[in-house]
């Protein structure tokens, strides 16, 4: 059995970091050269024109030793009972309720408070329109005292003139007579 594709691409990319540790060091390599790394064997063959090149053993799962980590299938969940199953079931019909419950609270809460800005700003259009029409209750009152008082005033004066008028009218008429 081969190792994962993922397993696989780490080991080529540690395999390139040997390579190029051991050209640093072995400028010249012995023939028949091997290198253990890990759960891999590296044999370096001669060198060409080209570079150099390698061969690489991976050992099988079974031959390594119990330091080097081992590549295990993930852990099989345990087998449920109904029992447990119906607990869990349960307790998410549980949760479900009670935040269903708290959606449906705070909803609640949301419109009594629109319900009150509502009867809030119904109140206060009442009341500024009670003040509107008692002010303007109050100037229609007062305008009208004012006129009437200046009515009040010109006939007055027109009385006042009347009464000069008649007495210019009798001097005339007493000077007419004595004049005569």
């Amino acid at each position: 059995p081969g190792l994962p594709p993922t397993a696989y691409k780490e080991k080529m990319k540690e395999l390139s970091v040997l390579s190029l540790i051991c050209s640093c060091f072995y400028s010249q390599p012995h023939p028949n050269t091997i290198y253990q790394y890990g759960d891999m064997e590296v044999k370096q063959l001669d060198k060409r024109a080209s570079g150099q090149s390698f061969e690489v053993i991976l050992k099988s799962p079974s031959d390594l030793s119990p330091e080097s980590p081992v590549l295990s299938s993930p852990p099989k969940r345990k087998d449920t009972s109904l029992e447990e199953l119906q607990k869990r079931l349960e307790a998410a019909e549980e949760r479900r309720k009670t935040q269903e419950a708290q959606v449906l609270k705070q909803l609640a809460e949301r419109r009594e408070h629109e319900r009150e800005v509502l009867h809030k700003a119904l109140e206060e259009n009442n009341n500024f329109s009670r003040l509107a029409e008692e002010k303007l209750n109050y100037k229609m009152e007062l305008s009208k005292e004012i006129r009437e008082a200046h009515l009040a005033a010109l006939r007055e004066r027109l009385r006042e003139k009347e009464l000069h008028a008649a007495e210019v009218r009798r001097n005339k008429e007493q000077r007419e007579e004595m004049s005569g």
